[in-house]
């Protein structure tokens, strides 16, 4: 039997597999936490056509039985069918792609000048056997032979020394022990007898708002192994971190928000370690970078004082946590390492962004901005680093939009008006066969922009109705066909514009308040940064079009990916990097932009494509008076 997916792809499938195993046997991979078992319901799937047998015992509600969901680890084909893998069940792994991924992080991990030394070290160590005249006890016989080789600091945890006796004499006194080094000293993290000094792994992790991405790295050589992500599960209690904290606070749901991160970590790492046949006890260490919210989330902390003025967070700084007390399903003793933040909205991803574009080193002024469901800028240099956050929404990043969805495989990435015929042409991510599946936020910028230079929408983005077919009446309003086939429509509502648009004034209103506190004008930057998942496909001159980012020579802008989980990747197998870390988040003055009247006026006025005054876009003006 076959099934074929709407993206175009074709699988074989016996009836006695599930959907859910079929799909991993051809490389796709699904959100499933519980291993399968269809006890998460994270799997769903749509069936557009065919006959299948389900299994499942969750109960789906009324809308989606409607529209034909199913769990893929329960449903199993019975003749050919066709489906549909909603946005929120995918999960990638990246496999291939990171070969060259691989050797662009090591360029520039090396040009930082810093070499490879892990947070955590292993040692292969030969103990000279007790006798009667070297009497001393185990642990006094371990910690000379670590001082005689310039460990003169050794924290060891009692958790270690009921097995202590046995595992040094299980290989005739040869053990393997790993450290962490912290607080400049070294701690037990395991001991094992024998040689076990290969293979040693390390997890970096970016938890972001609206996505999770996982990096499995060779701590021995710096190589990035694989690449897993999928959406942050915390999304169905709410787009935003305010939302979230609400729901955690008000509503006693902190446990619940933690566990379902939790859940979504262990999934990708359960995945690319079996993968890879790794091992729990290969990996050593585990970085996490995020931004405030979501490092308290995970960690389970109190976010409540986040939201609420003078906007304060339990720790900017956290202390090293373990595998075990946190529940990340790997070998309890296994330290976790959570980036440093700065402020309430200036989280972890931010300094582990600025650590990976050496903006901290850097003479020349420089702006930084990662664009998220938060858009968060630092303006600065080597002497002085300055930073503030501006809530732009989900939208970006596929959330909170129609037919939004991630920068992966049958995401719409460009599309192209012509101004004369209104015809439109659209570029996907994927191969030549991957069909349409959504649009992601480059896709959403570009179309905005061409719809406003063929005269579809004003510059208020609202939709001419008279001036193109592909306008016409939907659920929420008008909407623009961006694309369509057999089996679906994909468009932009007014409501899909408004948030755009939205999103884009608080981006831009962000960079011009903080220059002006900072006292600086755009024509003092000499570089701009940008970091976010969708920033890989933005084209900056359609971005510029829209009002989202300032008018300058193109060549001043660099995009950079995601430096959150680049950074966390340097910390890892950097000490030194670590240190410079730290650093960044002590240095960096934070500006609170929520009660600012000026960052209120500068959002007002870019509420206009691309602004009410149109004298800082000098080119698009000249665009628009054709």
């Amino acid at each position: 039997m076959k099934i074929s997916l709407t993206s175009g792809k074709n699988i074989e499938c016996a009836s006695d597999t599930s959907i859910l195993e079929a799909l991993k046997k051809a490389g796709i991979y699904l959100t499933s936490s519980c291993g399968g078992k269809g006890t998460c319901g994270k799997c769903k799937i749509i069936i557009k056509s065919g006959q299948t047998v389900s299994k499942s015992k969750i109960k789906l509600t009324r809308e989606e039985v409607n529209k034909g969901y199913s769990l893929a680890c329960k449903t199993f084909p019975s003749e050919d069918v066709l489906i549909d893998i909603p946005k929120e069940s995918m999960l990638v792994v990246e496999g291939k792609v990171v070969t060259g991924k691989s050797k662009d992080l090591l360029a520039l991990l090396h040009s930082t000048g810093a070499e490879i030394k892990p947070l955590t070290e292993r040692l292969v160590l030969q103990l000279p056997p007790p006798t009667l005249d070297d009497n001393i006890s185990d642990l006094e016989r371990l910690r000379r032979e670590l001082l005689s080789k310039g460990m003169a600091c050794l924290r060891v945890p009692f958790r270690f020394l009921p097995g202590l006796a046995g595992t040094m004499r299980k290989k005739n006194w040869e053990i393997t022990l790993c450290t962490i080094h912290t607080e400049d000293c070294e701690e037990f993290i395991r001991i094992t007898p024998g040689n076990k000094k290969t293979p040693q792994y390390g997890v970096a992790v970016d938890i972001g708002t609206t996505t999770v991405v996982m990096f499995l790295i060779d701590l021995a050589n710096g190589n990035l192994v694989d690449v897993a992500s999928t959406y942050n599960s915390q999304i169905r209690y709410g787009d935003d971190v305010i939302t979230r904290i609400v729901h955690a606070t008000e509503h006693n749901k902190l446990k619940e928000l933690n566990n379902a991160v939790l859940s979504d970590i262990n999934t990708l790492l359960s995945t690319i370690r079996k993968k890879h046949r790794i091992d729990i006890n290969s990996i050593d260490c585990f970085v996490v970078a995020g931004n405030t919210t979501m490092t308290h989330l995970f960690l389970g902390l109190d976010p409540s004082a986040i939201r609420e003025e003078p906007y304060i967070p339990t720790a900017n700084t956290f202390p090293l946590a373990f595998a075990g007390e946190l529940g990340v399903k790997v070998n309890p003793d296994l330290p976790i390492y959570a980036f440093p933040c700065v402020a309430s909205y200036v989280g972890g991803d931010i300094v582990s962004g600025v650590l990976a574009a050496q903006l901290h080193k850097k003479r020349e002024l420089s702006i930084f901005i990662d664009i998220g469901t938060n858009g968060e800028i630092v303006i600065g240099n080597s002497d002085w680093l300055a930073a503030a956050a501006c809530s732009a929404g989900p939208c970006f990043e596929g959330s909170g939009i129609k037919c939004g969805m991630r920068a992966t495989d049958g995401a719409v990435e460009d599309v192209k008006i012509n101004p004369e015929t209104l015809d439109v042409e659209i570029k996907v991510i994927g191969n030549s066969d991957t069909k349409p599946a959504g649009i992601c936020g480059s896709g959403m910028i570009d179309a905005v922009a061409e719809m406003l230079l063929a005269g579809i929408i004003d510059q208020k983005g609202k939709l001419q109705k008279d001036v193109s077919g592909r306008v016409r009446e939907g659920e929420d309003g008008l909407e623009f066909v961006v694309y369509s086939d057999e089996i679906r429509d994909l468009v932009l509502t007014e409501p899909d514009i408004e948030n755009i648009i939205r999103a884009k004034a608080a981006i831009y209103a962000g960079f011009s308040t903080l220059l002006k506190e900072t006292g600086f004008t755009f024509n003092d930057i000499r570089k701009v940064y940008i970091a976010g998942g969708f920033g890989k496909f933005l084209d900056v001159e359609k971005a510029i079009m829209l009002g989202m980012l300032p008018e300058l020579p193109k060549e001043r802008f660099e995009y950079l990916g995601n430096t959150s989980v680049t950074g966390a990747y340097l910390c890892m197998l950097s000490r030194k990097l670590r240190a410079e870390a730290e650093d960044i988040a002590r240095k960096m003055t934070y500006l609170e932009l929520s009660v600012s009247r000026s960052f209120m006026d500068e959002y007002v006025s870019g509420l206009f494509i691309p602004h009410t005054n149109i004298d800082a876009f000098p080119g698009v003006k000249r665009l628009l008076e054709r």
